[in-house]
């Protein structure tokens, strides 16, 4: 049963970051503060706007995650954020080819997925 509520509270972590992620990027292009998505976005200023909530949002998840788990609190956060490394480097792979945006911002998405998550992790540990 530990192993399940261990799971389930990377899941919730996993999808609350996800699910913040999205819907602000949908709210930022729906207000007009960033181009419309089928265009590229090379706006210094956006990229970081973008950079600071997904990383407040990432903070929170693993918060979240770590709130859940059973026990290790910070093992849980870390592991959500070695999840997010992994999952931002594929990220990052698939979208610099791409020319979409400036090469830093999806290199620093994946820098910051673990300190992040150790700060999401503190604010439950205490």
């Amino acid at each position: 049963m530990t192993i399940i509520r261990s799971i389930l509270a990377v899941l919730a972590g996993l999808v609350f970051i996800v699910a913040t992620h999205m819907g602000t990027d949908e709210v930022m292009h729906a207000w007009g503060v960033f181009p419309p998505k089928s265009e590229p976005m090379f706006d210094p200023a956006s990229n970081a706007l973008a950079l600071f909530y997904r990383c407040a949002f990432s903070v929170l998840g693993c918060a979240l995650t770590a709130w859940l788990a059973p026990r290790a609190r910070m093992a849980h956060a870390l592991t959500l954020g070695a999840i997010g490394t992994v999952l931002a480097g594929l990220g990052a792979y698939v979208m610099i080819p791409l020319n979409v945006g400036p090469v830093w911002y999806p290199v620093a998405l994946a820098a910051s997925a673990l300190p992040c998550a150790w700060v999401g992790g503190k604010l439950v540990r205490g």
